[in-house]
């Protein structure tokens, strides 16, 4: 174990993840999302694209587990129930299709992904037709793909709820329960898989602390009167990553 940790701290570009990942936290911390749309370009840069997303999988996962029991007693439980079985029939074709991408291929995919879904959230659309189940569990299926695939299922779960007539506290705690969900599920995917190599594991490990202080501050730092001005500096964090990660920039 000494030696993998070792290797983890020799990681070449760990100082590159550091800032990602503390950079992801921050953004989380303040505004209740993007720590994907962050960290995957950044990443994409230093590792592979199973380990990028192996990393970001365990301090994402550990992060939110002190807000979990508040979330669950909030949370719309037929909404989650519905779009964590869509994530979960769909989740194993994403993860078929990230073992077939090259590391250029994925880092073109995390950055215009995180790119076309900044922009959609820049443009402020909204869905007004009806939101029944079958939609529910299909956006579940769609998160679950890309879950899989880029390591993104958050995206298409927050521009759901932007339709939904629900409060703020519900789709706040709707959209954390359901991401920690898919993160285990995709925990749980390549665990059969056998991704889950230690290395990765103990790179994750080792940013988990940089994620929680990021968290804390862009939290204490938040001011509700001042949320436009949060949420123009957490668009223009999430270009700045996505741009970063392009492969022609060398």
């Amino acid at each position: 174990m000494e030696e993998v940790i070792a290797e983890a701290w020799a990681t070449e570009g760990l100082g590159l993840l550091a800032l990602g990942v503390a950079l992801a936290g921050l953004v989380r911390g303040f505004s209740g999302f993007g720590t994907a749309m962050i960290y995957l370009p950044i990443a994409g840069q230093v590792l592979p694209p199973v380990w990028v997303l192996i990393t970001m999988l365990v301090f994402d996962f550990f992060g939110p587990l002190p807000a979990a029991p508040r979330a669950w007693a909030a949370a719309h439980r037929a909404d989650l129930g519905r779009l964590a079985l869509g994530a979960l029939i769909a989740m194993p074709l994403g993860v078929l299709v990230l073992t077939q991408l090259s590391p250029d291929v994925f880092r073109y995919v995390v950055s215009v992904l995180a790119l076309g879904l900044l922009a959609i959230l820049i443009s402020g659309f909204r869905w007004r037709g009806s939101v029944g189940p079958p939609m529910v569990f299909g956006t579940g299926g769609v998160a679950g793909f890309l879950a899989g695939a880029a390591g993104l299922p958050g995206p298409p779960v927050i521009l759901f709820y932007m339709a939904r007539p629900l409060p703020p506290e519900v789709i706040r705690a709707n959209v954390l329960l359901f991401l920690w969900l898919s993160d285990l599920s995709l925990l749980l995917i390549f665990w059969l898989r056998g991704f889950l190599v230690p290395e990765p594991l103990v790179i994750g490990a080792l940013l988990l602390p940089l994620y929680i202080v990021g968290i804390l501050v862009g939290t204490a730092i938040f001011d509700p009167a001042r949320e436009v001005v949060y949420r123009r500096v957490a668009y223009a964090i999430i270009a700045a990553s996505a741009l970063s990660g392009l492969p022609f920039w060398g």
